[in-house]
């Protein structure tokens, strides 16, 4: 199976993984600069988000990305990964890292990551709400948790249609399928990095931004004081600009 997509510009490829909070809409505010920077962009909706449906069999995300990349003749893309995303941009950078001309990971996941306290316990509190029917109260809970002081509330109803929908397509599903998980050898990322987090999300964020900026062999960490989770959505404004200025520098150094 093709997962749901889209395709606008032309130009040289750039990739963009959505958070597990949102789906392919959280690149709105992205999507309209990439291309007038001379870019063929293509955004996903990975499985049981936004128009993919659930998994019918036990999958794996980045091979779904990859089969879709061969699927529109991409040879190589830069990719830009938010959250869950990001450790989906990892997992293939890691194993195909010929695929890559950069990668941009803005509050990423990492595989292996042991949770805060504070994490587990947003978690606890999730789980909680959805196995007491409160549908509501968890999307309500997740608006609250990613999304920075800067937010407007249009962008919060956006995060919550979004969420709302992840929950509604998730849950209704009959059964559940586990996905295939790969070792991630970081040792292996050979592309250009970028990794962005933010003041006001939880500290694991930051943590993993700074193993990363240690582990990676080119790569550098932006802190952003003002930005929660999802800071491409909290500011375009300031956050366009920087992923715009890095694919620039990345491609005129290769």
């Amino acid at each position: 199976m093709i997962i749901s997509h889209d395709v606008t510009g032309t130009g040289p490829a750039v990739v963009l993984l959505h958070s597990t909070v949102c789906d392919r809409r959280m690149w709105d505010p992205q999507l309209p600069a990439l291309a007038a920077a001379g870019h063929r962009v293509v955004r996903c909706d990975l499985r049981g988000f936004g128009r993919t449906p659930v998994p019918d069999g036990p999958y794996n995300n980045a091979e779904d990305v990859l089969d879709l990349l061969d699927h529109l003749g991409v040879g190589q893309a830069a990719l830009i990964a938010s959250s869950g995303g990001g450790r989906v941009a990892l997992e293939i950078a890691a194993r195909r890292p010929e695929r890559l001309t950069a990668l941009a990971l803005l509050c990423t996941a990492l595989a292996g990551h042991q949770p805060s306290s504070g994490l587990s316990a947003f978690g606890d509190r999730e789980d909680a709400l959805l196995e007491a029917g409160d549908v509501a109260g968890a999307t309500d809970l997740n608006v609250a948790a990613w999304l920075g002081p800067e937010a407007d509330d249009a962008t919060r109803e956006k995060v919550r249609e979004m969420q709302r929908n992840a929950f509604d397509v998730q849950l209704a599903a009959v059964e559940e399928f586990a996905q295939i998980r790969y070792d991630t050898d970081l040792s292996a990322v050979t592309a250009r990095t970028l990794l962005v987090s933010g003041s006001h999300d939880f500290a694991d964020f930051r943590q993993i931004a700074a193993h990363l900026s240690d582990r990676l062999p080119d790569a550098r960490h932006l802190e952003l004081p003002w930005a929660g989770h999802l800071p491409n959505l909290e500011r375009p404004d300031a956050v366009n600009p920087i992923l715009l200025g890095f694919l620039r520098e990345t491609l005129t150094a290769g």
